[in-house]
């Protein structure tokens, strides 16, 4: 029996993986609609699978799997996806996710994904293995980059309440800041530390504890 949280923003869809689990023989532990909550709710009851969806109303589903793969107890992330676009399955890989299915794959195909997530596996649909595999390569053949210069206190200041969940409106509120100059404090931190968007820079900053209180 494999500990199982769902988490997908549309109500039927979510209640319909957590009745195949359910009638698989695994717990499901939780089922909701938000990635905050869900990475929540994850911290107390401990899943060994999230199966998670990309589109979610508060959150971008890589970047929930970012949240999830720095808890002290990880679970394995599925994430399941109407999308199958290189872009959002190298994304939500590179932000901690174990496997990718999409949404079309058939109930045994899902329920044997869920299994191997929970041994440990890597699980994609078929197709999609080797897209990931060759981007792996790819970025292995690149040298080291040298090290950036370092950040300045402001730019830490929004880095750690990006990584806190909030908003660039949010921050420009807290920091007294205008919209447009959080995003430029945002970019200029992209370009320092050679990230490419909002997961990467989340996880960096998780990685260093700086979404802690």
């Amino acid at each position: 029996m494999v500990r199982v949280m769902v988490v997908d923003d549309h109500p039927m869809w979510r209640d319909g993986v957590a009745r195949d689990l359910a009638e698989a023989g695994h717990e499901v532990v939780a089922a909701v609609g938000e990635g905050r909550q869900a990475v929540r709710v994850a911290a107390a009851v401990r899943p060994d699978v999230v199966v998670l969806d990309l589109r979610l109303p508060d959150m971008p589903g890589p970047e929930v799997a970012a949240r999830l793969a720095a808890l002290e107890q990880p679970p394995g992330v599925l994430v399941l996806s109407a999308s199958a676009e290189q872009d959002d399955v190298l994304e939500a890989v590179k932000a901690g996710a174990s496997g990718y299915l999409v949404k079309s794959a058939g109930r045994e195909e899902f329920l044997d994904a869920v299994r191997r997530t929970a041994a440990g596996d890597a699980v994609f649909t078929p197709g999609l293995a080797g897209l990931v595999l060759g981007e792996y390569r790819r970025l292995a053949a690149r040298p080291a980059p040298a090290e950036g210069p370092r950040l300045t206190e402001r730019e830490t200041e929004v880095l750690r309440l990006v990584a806190k969940g909030l908003t660039y409106r949010q921050i420009a509120e807290r920091l007294v800041l205008s919209h447009r100059t959080v995003q430029n404090h945002v970019q200029n931190t992209l370009g320092k530390l050679q990230l490419h968007n909002r997961v990467e820079l989340v996880r960096y900053a998780i990685e260093r504890g700086l979404d802690a209180d």
